[in-house]
């Protein structure tokens, strides 16, 4: 396998320099550079991105931090991340930490010495927890958002509100709202905007939770909802939502036709209950997106006055029978 060694003796110039003209060819002669170029095309040498980001002081590693591994909705926005990392020659790593207490922020700054960047995903801990957590590398926020932190956000409240105010216009006056872990920035928009809709309307509410985002929450609470009086519930999560549909099945009431319950569309056609709405977040454009974001803001010139850090709230589909 051809070396840099190689391609700098075959072009008559020094390892140095042969470094230079393919990792940063505006630093040397156009010529030189060409010449470079062509004798590395030549001897189809391939460069060590690991070796040439540690020589401009990176790592060319990002992580991309998630509080759990149980909830569904993480996964996509991982691949999306890894796609786009690889796209521009980075490495993704993923890191469990919900950064709820100093412990964990202390885990992340160990971390940082690692890692040219963050992506934290729904970060549980309070704002101070959190901004510290940014200070330590270019970060950008997923599903939460901080003065001053560039951010990507899925607009789920707004959905949630579309979806409460549909199951209204369709006779449902008691909605169900089976709430996820009170530590979940989302969870708390996303219910302020169901709460909003039923106040609007004269509907009756009953919240469930906080409840963590699992199968087996759902079949818990699934009783208390069967007997709320509610016909219609809407889950903070497609895994809650899966266990409370369970566990109603079981006890012979009827979905949709006696309690309807939304849940992601590929999930809910899969089971046969076409006739529900869904909520269908693109978790791979919402880390796609998030990791272009990440790139900027790594590669912004610190002798320059950044711009405003990025706030964006991507809409989410909702699918109505």
């Amino acid at each position: 396998m051809p070396t840099l060694d190689d391609v700098a003796r075959l072009a008559g110039v020094s390892k140095s320099t042969a470094s230079r003209a393919l990792g940063r060819p505006a630093l040397v002669a156009p010529e030189t550079a060409v010449r470079v170029r062509e004798v590395a095309e030549r001897l189809g040498f391939v460069p060590n991105r690991a070796a040439s980001a540690l020589a401009r002081g990176r790592t060319g590693v990002v992580a991309v931090v998630v509080p759990t591994l149980e909830n569904a909705f993480f996964p996509p926005i991982v691949g999306g991340a890894q796609q786009r990392a690889a796209d521009c020659g980075l490495q993704l790593t993923v890191v469990v930490n919900g950064l709820e207490t100093d412990a964990d922020v202390a885990a992340l700054a160990r971390l940082s010495a690692q890692v040219d960047g963050f992506l934290l995903t729904a970060p549980r801990g309070s704002d101070a927890q959190v901004a510290a957590s940014c200070g330590y590398k270019p970060a950008v926020l997923i599903d939460r958002e901080l003065p001053g932190v560039p951010s990507v956000v899925a607009d789920t409240a707004t959905a949630f509100a579309t979806v409460a105010r549909h199951f209204v216009e369709r006779g449902h006056r008691h909605i169900a709202l089976v709430g996820g872990t009170d530590r979940s920035w989302q969870n708390g928009r996303r219910m302020a905007a169901v709460r909003s809709v039923t106040e609007e309307t004269s509907a009756v509410l009953t919240a469930f939770g906080p409840l963590p985002p699992t199968f087996g929450a759902g079949t818990r609470i699934a009783p208390a909802v069967a007997t709320c009086g509610a016909t219609a519930v809407i889950p903070y999560a497609t895994a809650l939502g899966l266990g409370i549909v369970f566990t109603l099945g079981a006890r012979g009431i009827r979905i949709p036709d006696d309690m309807a319950v939304t849940i992601e569309r590929p999930v809910a056609e899969a089971l046969g209950f076409s006739a529900m709405p869904s909520i269908d977040v693109d978790g791979a454009q919402l880390g796609g997106t998030a990791m272009d974001v990440l790139r900027t803001h790594m590669t912004t010139d610190r002798a320059v006055p950044p711009p405003p850090p990025a706030r964006l709230r991507l809409s989410v589909p909702v699918v109505l029978p």
